[in-house]
């Protein structure tokens, strides 16, 4: 297996961990790794990026829906 392989691997498995700790130690780590070439190196970040982006998005969707269930006519329950 590939060095880009087991980078792709391991960006695949945080996303599905779905815990923004580790999506960002692992975006950092990616801008230190040399191995890579700048656009897998790029490739994989965005793909991370992209991950936080869309956890913070449907975070902010439930708290949103969660405070409208509490404050129905205005008044929390």
């Amino acid at each position: 297996m590939s060095h880009l392989d087991e980078v792709i691997a391991r960006v695949d498995s945080t996303i599905e961990q779905s815990v923004i700790t580790h999506m960002n130690e692992l975006l950092v780590a990616l801008s230190d790794d040399e191995a890579l070439s700048r656009e897998d190196r790029y490739a994989q970040q965005q793909r991370l990026r992209k991950a936080i982006f869309d956890f913070g998005r449907h975070y902010k969707e439930e708290a949103e829906a969660r405070r409208e269930q509490l404050t129905k006519g205005g008044e929390i329950l």
